[in-house]
């Protein structure tokens, strides 16, 4: 049975903030997709991405490697026509911008790669090193855990980590009890498991309680780039006496919050924007968030579940100029 959450009259306006929380996380969504400024990255005649100008005008410096079009699209050189040749091609191009420092994604460099798709069931057309998908403006796909009890008194509570003040990105900032990117070679459930372990030691014995929940997706928009992500969501409900403990050295802290506390903490700047959506999308599921105290419901809904999936549909029939020269 859902426990819901009470609010008096003077706490009303903060459960509000929830659909400016969910407007930011898809700021990219709904104030710059429409903006004819950034360009579509295609290979082999498939749009996987978006470019801004910013980084165009880096590319230019490798027209062996990049083909700028009159209809205002960005290609991957289609003389590079393997997996492992689109792979090695832009690999060189990224470290040697990276010894530029032109860019603070690359900045994050992880030596750790993503797999580059038009859609998550499409066979991949190549990998890309992990800090600099946000360059490109590529779907990214990853896996989130919400950890959560269900307290005698308190009714649900959820585990939050604190995320070490030497991760690459967002550092020192709270996030969702275990999450991490998939990467190259790596399944959703295989990741899940791995991320549980090296995170917070979940033992095997608790992840047979692992729920997967579907997903959510959001694009967003940083000083880094451009995030068109989705999340698999798995829900983990675990005994009252477990407590998690890191492993990989990627987490400060682990803290134990009421519903009310971590409604309160996501929409502080303290917590990592992009994984806001994973709670909120627990929070709704388990009816803690519902149009009896969120009137904005079907709009936050639909923020967290955009449609990148199809989002991406550049036609290759298009007549166009190679480098911009007839």
């Amino acid at each position: 049975m859902a426990i819901f959450f009470k609010m008096n009259a003077k706490e009303a306006p903060a459960i509000s903030q929830i659909l400016k929380l969910a407007q930011k996380f898809n700021n990219f969504y709904l104030n710059g997709f429409q903006s004819n400024e950034y360009l579509p990255f295609v290979i082999d005649g498939h749009q996987v991405g978006l470019i801004k100008p910013e980084v165009k005008k880096h590319l230019l410096s490798y027209p062996d490697i990049f083909t700028f079009q009159v209809n205002n699209t960005v290609h991957l050189n289609p003389s590079f026509h393997t997996y492992e040749a689109r792979s090695k091609c832009l690999d060189q191009v990224l470290r040697e911008l990276r010894t530029k420092n032109v860019f603070v994604a690359l900045k994050g460099w992880r030596d750790e790669c993503y797999e580059v798709r038009t859609r998550y069931t499409s066979e991949p057309l190549m990998k890309m090193e992990r800090s600099a998908t946000c360059l490109f403006g590529i779907c990214n796909y990853g896996v989130d855990i919400n950890g959560y009890i269900r307290h005698p008194e308190k009714g649900i509570c959820i585990w939050l980590q604190k995320r070490s003040s030497t991760k690459q990105t967002w550092p020192g900032k709270w996030d969702n009890m275990v999450g991490g990117g998939l990467s190259t070679g790596y399944g959703v459930l295989e990741t899940a498991f791995k991320e549980a372990e090296e995170e917070a030691s979940v033992p095997s014995v608790l992840m047979t309680n692992l729920t997967p929940c579907g997903s959510v997706s959001f694009f967003f928009e940083s000083e880094r780039g451009l995030f068109p992500n989705t999340e698999f969501v798995f829900d983990l409900e675990l005994p009252l006496n477990f407590e998690p403990k890191n492993k990989d050295g990627e987490v400060e802290t682990f803290e134990l919050l009421t519903v009310e506390d971590v409604l309160s903490r996501i929409q502080t700047p303290e917590f990592k924007t992009t994984s806001a959506p994973v709670v909120l999308d627990f929070l709704i599921r388990h009816g803690l968030i519902s149009t009896e105290n969120e009137r904005h419901l079907p709009e936050i809904i639909e923020l967290l579940h955009v449609p990148l999936q199809t989002m991406y549909r550049f036609d290759s029939s298009t007549p166009a100029i190679e480098n911009g020269r007839s």
